[in-house]
């Protein structure tokens, strides 16, 4: 399955450490140890994700 055209997921690696900087398509960010969970975070759209402008995130 792949993600519709213009949808761009993007995992950043914080050099010298084992942190992923997660920002799903929508905005949302997430950061993880883990690719697996990161990647879990990101495919799950939307469960989980609160954009950066929703209260409570």
């Amino acid at each position: 399955m792949s993600a519709p055209a213009g949808e761009v997921y993007r995992i950043d690696w914080l050099p010298g450490t084992d942190v992923l900087h997660g920002t799903c398509h929508c905005g949302a960010r997430h950061t993880a140890e883990d690719p697996v969970a990161m990647w879990d975070w990101m495919l799950a759209h939307p469960q989980g994700h609160h954009h950066p402008r929703e209260s409570g995130s």
